[in-house]
């Protein structure tokens, strides 16, 4: 909310011309914004979790190995639902978040399981978020962007999440737009998944 308010009232007429036009071309990528931001907290709570001893007790019961990772990613999911405060008009956007955002996940449980500290989780996480999220188009235009940050906004993950957020939102959604979000939460599966699951069954 705050982000809506301070880039719609602030910069939206000099960005859009108004802040109505703004606000339309801004709601959905704080919409991918705010859940994105959230999904630092599944390795920040996975850290904390191994240094009170919590997923040793989860180890001695006779549950299947990956369960306690797994009920950790589906709890999140209701975290996630609770970020955007979404509305009946943008379901296919939110479903297309959520799916990212377990997808983005498996990145911070990675980093939770080799990191000392929640906080360190934290930071690292933040120090990570901050540039992926502000170097893409969740704020304005990547057209008015120099060259060099515009190649960076076209190849970024977020951008293309925003992007089909944004058609979706708008009844515009080409298939390329929403594959390529899709596309790349399978990648951050695809990498990041094994190799949580490889760690975690080596603590």
């Amino acid at each position: 909310m705050l982000f809506t308010l301070l880039f719609t009232y602030l910069f939206g007429g000099a960005l859009a011309g108004s802040t109505h036009g703004y606000l339309q071309f801004l709601l959905p990528g704080t919409l991918a914004l705010a859940v994105v931001f959230v999904t630092v907290y599944s390795g920040i709570t996975l850290n904390a979790d191994l240094a009170t001893g919590a997923f040793d007790r989860f180890r001695s019961l006779p549950v299947w190995r990956p369960a306690p990772i797994l009920g950790a990613l589906i709890g999140d999911l209701g975290r996630y639902l609770l970020a955007p405060g979404g509305a009946a008009g943008v379901l296919a956007a939110t479903a297309l978040v959520l799916l990212f955002a377990s997808a983005l996940s498996w990145a911070w449980i990675t980093l939770g399981l080799v990191m000392r500290s929640p906080n360190a989780v934290m930071s690292i996480g933040f120090v990570i978020l901050f540039p992926v999220t502000f170097m893409s188009n969740i704020f304005v235009d990547p057209a008015t962007m120099p060259g060099w940050l515009r190649g960076v906004s076209n190849v970024n993950p977020v951008s293309h999440l925003v992007t089909a957020t944004r058609t979706l939102m708008a009844g515009t959604a080409t298939a390329p737009q929403v594959l390529w979000a899709v596309a790349a939460a399978g990648a951050l599966i695809a990498v990041f998944a094994p190799l949580a699951t490889r760690l975690y069954q080596q603590k």
